[in-house]
């Protein structure tokens, strides 16, 4: 059950990665439209918005999907049995060191929707919103790493080689 829960969790953060980007789309086309009126559209902001919410937001499906670059210099050529413990401790480093980033962007934006800051542009946007997106979206990956962390720890394969080189759900001989 929570297998699934997870997988929508993972897959709704691709579509919202997605909407985002047609929000860079969206912005542009309308600063645009704009200057062809004659009309000033300040849509810089809200597209470097839209930018910073869909990267933290693609982070876990990507992950998720194996398309993350990994660097297998040393990992490949390990023997099968220290190779997955060392994936292990890279999954748990990851889980770390993104947990600590995600627990300290989303308290930068909390404080920043305690002292009301904005934006300095002609959008005076509220900094929270944007930080929020990018908490949200580290804390997926966050999440991301400890799932794969907890499945590499029952004896699976890890799930997030590219996708030519894995197989999902089956478990370390």
């Amino acid at each position: 059950m929570i297998r699934g829960v997870l997988d929508r969790f993972y897959e709704a953060c691709g579509y919202l990665a997605a909407a985002f980007m047609v929000g860079i789309g969206l912005a542009i086309i309308a600063q645009i439209a704009g200057r062809m009126r004659g009309i000033t559209v300040d849509a810089t902001e809200a597209a470097g918005l839209c930018l910073a919410a869909s990267t933290f937001f693609g982070l876990a499906h990507t992950f998720r999907r194996g398309g993350h670059v990994r660097i297998n210099l040393i990992v490949d050529r390990l023997p099968e049995r220290w190779r997955h413990k060392v994936e292990i401790l890279n999954c748990l480093l990851g889980t770390v060191v993104v947990s600590f980033l995600a627990w300290h962007v989303g308290a930068l934006a909390l404080q920043s929707h305690a002292f009301n800051d904005v934006s300095p542009g002609l959008l005076a946007m509220p900094f929270w919103i944007p930080q929020g997106g990018v908490a949200i979206g580290i804390a997926a990956l966050a999440i991301a790493f400890l799932d794969e962390l907890v499945w590499l720890l029952g004896g699976g394969r890890p799930r997030y080689g590219a996708p030519d080189e894995i197989e999902l759900d089956r478990p370390v001989a």
